[in-house]
């Protein structure tokens, strides 16, 4: 069952984060559903500008109606993550997105409230939900580059100005963390002193954290093994998610490491059985092992229990 994202921070705020997991092809999605049903964890279902122009949007987002006909006891929300203005436009008057992001952080900070508030206007008069970023994240992810000299925190005391303007329903917030791979090169950790003023200063207000997969060292060395060049990769520490959930943060994503276990689930098939050639054997491996990679994360993360306490607090 699609949801808002508002109804699941609602729930979430203090006491878990829901995660965010981005998708783009046929496996993703199947792993997707069976790990959160396995952990009986509600979760948000994020689709990139990068991911509905992989081939068509309508493929994507035909899978995802698929998904919820054949898994019906789950509970989810369709995110799109990244968007520029018209990216937006389009996700609203599809009317398949229960929420939009809308991320104006590289604009100028007058630019980015107004361009967050038509974003805002359009998506609430279709019952829809935004999410707006304040700040920038270091690091490459699909069409989002920032180089780590230009990483911006997010000031708290801006974030107050920015949600009453803007009318935003969620913030991403820039604490330390970066996007893509190829994480922390320096000695760069979160902030938590800058997350608890801006929870200060929007006490009750759903936080996000981008750039959150944890890049497992095994993981990396497995695919390296296997054929792989991945080097100087680290990410967020897993462990951390708990306390920022109880600073506000009700959302966090997770894309690179997903992408991982892709690469090194068919890096070692192929490695060990160089006589195959049929998609659906690696396809099946993965599902499985991708399946058991989100019931982990959504352990760390809290929201793995969640999915009935979610269902009657939408009185479903």
């Amino acid at each position: 069952m699609i949801v808002t994202t508002k109804k699941l921070f609602e729930h979430a705020y203090g006491n878990y984060a829901i995660g965010a997991y981005n998708v783009n092809n046929l496996e993703q999605i199947e792993g997707l559903f069976r790990g959160n049903l396995q952990s009986q964890a509600p979760f948000i279902l994020q689709i990139s500008k990068g991911a509905r122009s992989y081939t068509n949007k309508t493929f994507l987002e035909g899978l995802i109606r698929a998904a919820d006909e054949i898994y019906p006891e789950a509970i989810f929300a369709v995110h799109l993550d990244h968007g520029d203005e018209q990216t937006c436009y389009d996700c609203i008057e599809s009317g398949f997105y229960s929420s939009v992001m809308i991320d104006g952080s590289s604009l100028p900070y007058e630019e980015n409230i107004a361009v967050t508030r038509r974003v805002v206007d359009a998506a609430h008069a279709k019952g829809i939900v935004v999410e707006a970023e304040l700040g920038m994240l270091g690091g490459v992810e699909e069409h989002v580059s920032v180089d780590e000299a230009d990483a911006k925190l997010t000031d708290p005391n801006q974030a107050k100005d920015f949600v009453e303007r803007s009318g935003c329903d969620s913030l991403a917030v820039a604490i330390g963390t970066s996007h893509g791979a190829f994480k922390f090169s320096g000695s760069q950790s979160l902030h938590f002193n800058v997350l608890e003023d801006i929870q200060k200063n929007l006490p009750g207000f759903p936080l996000v954290m981008h750039g959150s997969s944890s890049v497992p060292e095994e993981e990396v060395a497995r695919i390296n093994a296997a054929g792989g060049h991945i080097a100087g990769a680290k990410g967020v520490d897993a462990t951390q998610f708990k306390r920022a959930s109880q600073l506000g943060v009700t959302k966090i994503n997770i894309d690179t490491d997903g992408r991982l276990v892709w690469t090194r689930v068919h890096r070692e098939f192929f490695r060990d059985k160089p006589e195959k050639f049929d998609l659906r054997d690696p396809g099946k491996i993965f599902m499985a092992e991708y399946a058991n990679f989100i019931a982990e994360k959504n352990a760390l993360l809290g929201s793995a229990g969640q999915l009935e306490a979610v269902r009657k607090f939408i009185g479903e």
